[in-house]
């Protein structure tokens, strides 16, 4: 009797520990959540949780409407010829971030200004979020840091 509700006790303690364990990490990977202000300060990008991946869009740019200042500018550099019309505002940027307990990584960033898509991984420190787009390996890329919009 004894051996069986020991046994039930250190079987409780280790799936609260792994259900603790869990829940933290997924309550840090949410910390990437919010608005980010680009390295050029040209641009604010919110990045939202969909099911357990993390995506980002583009809020807010320097030169993201026509004339009228309310008509959003189209994704013209795209190399897609099928998304050139698509609006530069709400345009997702950032796609598929997985994390896995100290970078967000496995998505891609596209670039609106040269219309392209590359790999890409995501490291917070503090208020600093860097992003690393790369094509291949990412020895073979660019970081730039995003600030928090407060």
């Amino acid at each position: 009797m004894k051996n069986t509700a020991l046994k039930k006790t250190v079987l409780s303690m280790i799936f609260l520990f792994l259900s603790s364990t869990f829940l933290l990490a997924q309550s840090n990977g949410d910390k990437i959540l919010g608005v980010w202000l680009s390295e050029k300060q040209d641009g604010k990008i919110e990045i939202y949780k969909s099911g357990d991946k993390y995506f980002g869009k583009l809020i807010w740019g320097k030169d993201m409407y026509e004339k009228d200042g309310v008509t959003s500018k189209k994704d013209v550099n795209n190399t897609n010829k099928n998304l050139k019309t698509r609006n530069l505002k709400n345009l997702i940027m950032l796609t598929d971030f997985v994390f896995d307990g100290t970078t967000w990584g496995e998505g891609n960033i596209y670039d609106p200004q040269a219309g392209k898509t590359y790999s890409c991984i995501m490291k917070l420190k503090g208020n600093i979020l860097n992003i690393r787009g790369y094509v291949g390996l990412s020895l073979f890329g660019r970081t730039s840091e995003w600030t928090r919009v407060k």
